[in-house]
């Protein structure tokens, strides 16, 4: 996959958002600079951690969530998902995308989870040699939405019963760290982060990588997002730190990453994907990498694995762009939840489920989605247009057994 970078009317777009981001460039053209130079990074205030410590972590987990946490417990191998990171070892486990849902097969919540290095292979206070504690708990961390915190908790010591894992909120610990944009490297090599060549142990020690990276465990890194290579890399780390790697300058609002994630179409967390009532499939989180179709039961397993064999999703989230007559952006005119319609038919194509400024995300009918700038609009204001556009990452069969089916 190329390289992403920002339209122009996205730099732009940046400034306006957030203003404070970049104030200290005055206009369009050094904004434009700014982003060239490399990706930028954002403290994800609406995301938390928690942790799960005990032998019984992975069997709970397995049974509960969508994707298949087993890899969490095999040996590690030679590959790797984390950028080349100033003192960590070069060997790690992935991180997961997976989904907790009702029985009834809708979304509740989402995790990004993460396990920390084993004692053999994180470093110690020194920066130069592996751990020497053969006796730490199993852990697995979790990213997930702030907002739902003290609910997901409850659900999942709900779902716990006599399983020996013990589930708690760090999120004073621990921040969550997203790194995109224009200029992320999609390959985790030396020559695309100079800055990382030392890393591991018995390499140089950098002791700004040290001191960012160490707290009551070292080792904390950032990886490829499990989603998809075009929303850049991700990482928990501990909240008293900026990690490595972000430049000086180059840290700007949450919001900036959330329209970064509207441009790629990605719904996140339980305020943009509606708890209780989405239907996972038609967020795209079969796409997102989140829904293991093989790994056997789990809660709402039977459903997704029903709409799945059955081959055909109508409905799916989609990237939105808002615009007057003449083909013009309008601004802040749009709120989730607004109902878009097809002019021609007049009937429901679907709805806004998030809106910023002039771009949003929409879950809409495919037959009705991608038929030109003159086809939707919102629902008691005609005079604002939706443009709906395919992301890059998407699939060609989605749209080729929609039309399948339309022509059938």
């Amino acid at each position: 996959m190329n390289r992403v970078a920002f339209t122009k009317s996205i730099y732009g777009r940046f400034r306006s958002i957030h203003h404070t981001a970049f104030k200290q460039f005055s206009d369009h053209r050094e904004t434009q600079q700014l982003l060239d130079a490399g990706p930028v990074a954002s403290l994800l205030k609406s995301r938390g951690v928690i942790r799960f410590r005990g032998p019984d972590t992975l069997k709970f987990l397995q049974g509960l969530l969508s994707n298949d946490v087993r890899s969490f417990g095999e040996p590690l191998g030679e590959k790797t998902a984390n950028v080349p990171t100033p003192n960590v070892p070069v060997a790690t486990v992935p991180p997961l995308y997976a989904a907790l849902l009702t029985p009834q097969g809708r979304f509740l919540y989402d995790f990004f989870l993460y396990k920390p290095p084993k004692p053999d292979t994180k470093l110690d206070d020194t920066g130069t040699a592996p751990g020497s504690d053969p006796h730490d708990p199993f852990d697995l961390f979790a990213d997930v939405d702030a907002s739902a915190l003290a609910e997901l908790l409850h659900t999942l010591k709900k779902y716990r019963l006599r399983s020996k894992v013990e589930i708690d909120d760090v999120t004073e610990q621990f921040s969550c760290w997203q790194r995109y944009g224009a200029g992320v490297p999609v390959k985790s090599s030396n020559k695309e982060e100079p800055e990382a060549a030392s890393l591991g142990w018995g390499a140089g020690v950098d002791n700004a990588g040290v001191s960012s990276s160490r707290a009551n465990n070292v080792g904390w890194q950032w990886f490829k997002d499990p989603r998809l290579v075009c929303l850049g890399f991700r990482g928990i780390f501990p909240s008293n730190t900026i990690p490595p790697l972000v430049e000086v300058g180059k840290e700007t609002d949450e919001q900036n990453y959330l329209l970064w994630r509207i441009e790629q179409g990605v719904a996140e967390g339980s305020s943009e994907i509606p708890k209780g009532e989405a239907v996972p499939l038609e967020y795209n989180l079969a796409g997102l990498n989140a829904i293991s179709f093989d790994k056997g039961c789990y809660v709402g397993q039977e459903l997704i694995a029903r709409t799945h064999h059955r081959g055909v999703i109508r409905k799916r989230v989609v990237p939105l762009k808002f615009i007057d007559d003449d083909g013009k952006e309008v601004e802040n005119k749009v709120i989730p939840g607004s109902e878009v319609m097809n002019i021609a038919s007049g009937k429901r194509a679907g709805t806004v489920t998030t809106a910023m400024g002039c771009r949003g995300l929409g879950l809409l009918r495919l037959d009705d989605a991608f038929k030109g700038s003159n086809t939707l609009s919102i629902q008691g204001q005609e005079d604002v247009k939706v443009v709906a556009s395919k992301p890059d990452w998407w699939p060609s069969e989605w749209l080729q057994d929609q039309q399948q089916t339309a022509y059938a």
